[in-house]
């Protein structure tokens, strides 16, 4: 073996490191804040309610609730739901370990079902036969930005009579049928992290066509009060409030709002890029042997989001697994990641409902197979052609035969 590899030694292809998901935040975004700064108002107030407003125009909800993290309002759809002790939620095993968590917050049960091995989202057949007369609600999260096959599972759950809560955090901006991911569930929740489609730093939004179950977000999210402070502020008069559920400390801030709201007018243009940048490496790995790609539609009037591009590599064709893969790209200067280890091979999981890797063997072997590739329009051509390097350098190195 020669040692042209950085990680045996050599030269790296780039000099640099390129982040797996660095933010593209432009001087209209710096602005905002240092007038939301000098304002006087920080906390949760008018740009927040406008971020909200402009939010819900964009998805095509009546309503957007704004929250400090997707994983927040996720707690929440289930808590506005009722959902606790004795019930079950059935949701993929194939996801970010928060998807399952906030269902053991409410102490209830996640049920885990088995992903489609091609989509890498939940498969409906799966979720049918998990359905019990406990079950009160199914997350479906729509993996690296793919929607899910939501008029079957919506089916499903009308059928049944239960809620669908969307796991949206890697679908902002993702088309399903001529409608956008946080017009169809029950209740959709977005993420705003720093390496997501649009960023506030922290944060996440929560959509819904139900008047109710908004009216108890907006308590939940704040104390359980029944006027958030902006209100008392701006009317000018003693406006008391009381504590009317016991609520959680889960709003955003009109600083996070300020980036939000021109984080949102760009988005599509972010997905743009995002687009062009998966196609140049569609071109460069869809033929490697032993890489498998997730698909994205060519049917008009759906859109993958692109949150992430993910390779899928065959162990029989590579003398080292997927973790090394992952060293050598990191030792090469590119920031490539892990999305994910499917969630019932995680100790906690393992250890209280006594879960086995092969109980859910498509997501097992996904979660062992799996990497992602930086993707995000703060990448330049050039970025985008040292990932395309490094990754072709590494796995012809590592190819079996070659």
């Amino acid at each position: 073996m020669n040692s042209d590899l950085a990680i045996n030694g050599g030269a790296p292809v780039r000099d640099t490191f390129l982040p797996f998901g660095a933010p593209h935040l432009g001087e209209e975004e710096i602005a905002e804040v240092v007038a939301t700064l000098r304002s006087g108002w920080i906390g949760t107030g008018p740009k927040t309610q406008r971020f909200e407003t402009e939010f819900a125009e964009y998805v095509g909800s009546q309503y957007a609730i704004s929250v400090n993290s997707c994983t927040a309002g996720l707690h929440l759809s289930l808590l506005v739901n009722d959902i606790g002790p004795g019930d079950e939620v059935i949701t993929t095993a194939m996801t970010f370990a928060a998807t399952a968590n906030v269902i053991e917050h409410c102490g209830a049960r996640p049920v885990f079902v088995d992903i489609d091995p091609i989509s890498l989202n939940i498969d409906p057949a799966q979720i049918k036969a998990a359905i019990t007369p406990r079950t009160r609600a199914i997350i479906p999260v729509h993996f690296g930005g793919l929607p899910c096959d939501l008029d079957v599972i919506v089916e499903i759950a009308n059928q049944a009579g239960l809620i669908v809560i969307e796991d949206a955090a890697h679908a902002v901006g993702t088309r399903y049928n001529n409608r956008m991911i946080g017009s169809i569930g029950h209740l959709t929740n977005f993420s705003f992290y720093p390496n997501k489609n649009l960023t506030t730093v922290e944060g996440g939004m929560i959509t819904t066509n139900n008047e109710t179950w908004a009216n108890k977000l907006q308590v939940y999210r704040l104390h359980g009060l029944s006027r958030d402070a902006w209100k008392r502020y701006s009317s000018h008069r003693l406006m008391l409030s009381h504590a009317i559920l016991p609520g959680y400390k889960y709003n955003m801030t009109d600083v996070q709002a300020s980036l939000g709201l021109h984080q949102l007018r760009k988005l599509e243009r972010f997905l743009e890029v995002r687009e062009q940048y998966a196609s140049r490496y569609d071109e460069a790995f869809a033929r490697f042997p032993g890489v498998t790609l997730q698909p994205r539609p060519i049917t008009p009037g759906m859109r993958h989001g692109l949150h992430l591009y993910v390779l899928i590599l065959d162990p029989a064709h590579f003398s080292i697994d997927r973790n090394e893969i992952i060293n050598a790209l990191l030792a090469e200067n590119i920031g490539a990641a892990l999305h994910y280890r499917a969630l019932h091979t995680h100790p906690y999981y393992q250890e209280k409902y006594g879960y086995k890797p092969e109980d859910f063997p498509h997501a097992y072997q996904v979660g062992e197979r799996i990497l992602s590739l930086p993707l995000t329009p703060a990448m330049t051509d050039a970025d985008v052609q040292n990932v395309i390097q490094a990754v072709e350098k590494v796995l012809t190195y590592y190819h079996v035969g070659s």
